[in-house]
């Protein structure tokens, strides 16, 4: 493992060591590790919605329609409560 040498404002330096005083993890690098895992995963499902959403558009399945007659078009099938 590589060691990293970062500046964190006073509220995120605070957040990390409350996280290690309640063992939520058992290290600030555990916690930094975990939450670029989370971000990376993150950016990884978008990519892969943005890869279908291309090919679905592409395909020349979907109608034709604007922004506005989607939305109608969506609306009209909502119960009335909505």
């Amino acid at each position: 493992m590589t060691r990293q040498s970062i500046s964190l404002t006073a509220p995120n330096e605070e957040w990390l060591k409350n996280q290690v005083n309640t063992e939520e993890f058992s290290s600030k690098s555990e916690a930094i590790n975990y939450l670029i895992k989370q971000a990376r995963s993150k950016e990884e499902y978008h990519e892969f919605v943005r890869t279908k959403i291309d090919k679905g558009e592409k395909s020349g399945f979907a109608k034709k329609q604007t922004r506005e007659e989607m939305l109608a078009e969506f609306k009209k099938d909502l119960p009335d409560n909505v």
